[in-house]
Parts: structure tokens; C-alpha cells; sequence
């Protein structure tokens, strides 16, 4: 079974920072992608950032500038580093993993179960 476990949200002010965390049992070898999605408050689920395991990069417009995603493939683990806080990042930060079969085209996703982030004065 493949675990996803994120950590790191919090309460932050305008203007702060809070670095996420996301640790997967997945093996690196099977790993495609590892991105971060946002729910706010009565809206659906959207990408934030998005890392491949080329290290290519996937932003949303909104963050571009602010937020950088990174991996540590020795440790299974992906950083989002949250700069510059602002009230419309609120939400609760999910994790996804999306792995490749052994054989065929076919991706798998696995979603940890989310960490709050609040930005608020």
C-alpha cells in the first residue's frame, strides 16, 4: 500500500511563510510525478505545483513567483516553501503521488489527507 503524509500547514499572517512537507512509501522508481493541490473553503480541489521525476516544474499562475516546489528523492519527500502569504492561498493542501505500473501506460494516484493552511491577519 502506498502511504502519502503531508505536514507542515498552519495559521500564518499575510505576508508569512510555511513550508510543506510530503513523505511517500512509493518507491522513487515508480514515482512519475508528486504534486501539491489546494482546496479552498466551497471550492473544488486545484493544482499549485507539480514536480516530475525529471525535475520539471508546474506552477498555477497565482503562486508563480512565490511558492517553489522541490523533492529529496533519497528521502521520498517533496517541499512546496510558501512565500508571501496572501488571505486567497487558504485552504487545506493536498499531497498526490502518481505512480506508473510495472507494465502498460496506465498512472495510479495516491492522495495523503490534506494539512490546513489559514492565512489570515
Amino acid at each position: 500500500q502506498v502511504r502519502v503524509i503531508e505536514s507542515g500547514g498552519g495559521l500564518v499572517q499575510p505576508g508569512g511563510s510555511l513550508r510543506l512537507s510530503c513523505a511517500t512509501s512509493a518507491s522513487v522508481f515508480s514515482i512519475k510525478s508528486m504534486g501539491w493541490y489546494c482546496q479552498p473553503p466551497g471550492k473544488e480541489r486545484e493544482l499549485v505545483a507539480a514536480i516530475t521525476s525529471g525535475d520539471s516544474t508546474n506552477y498555477a499562475d497565482s503562486v508563480k513567483g512565490r511558492f517553489t516546489i522541490s523533492r529529496d528523492s533519497a528521502e521520498n519527500t517533496v517541499y512546496l516553501q510558501m512565500n508571501s502569504l496572501k488571505p486567497e492561498d487558504t485552504g487545506v493542501y493536498y499531497c498526490n503521488v502518481q505512480v506508473k505500473g510495472l507494465v502498460g501506460p496506465r498512472l495510479y494516484d495516491y492522495w495523503g489527507q490534506g494539512t490546513q493552511v489559514t492565512v489570515s491577519s
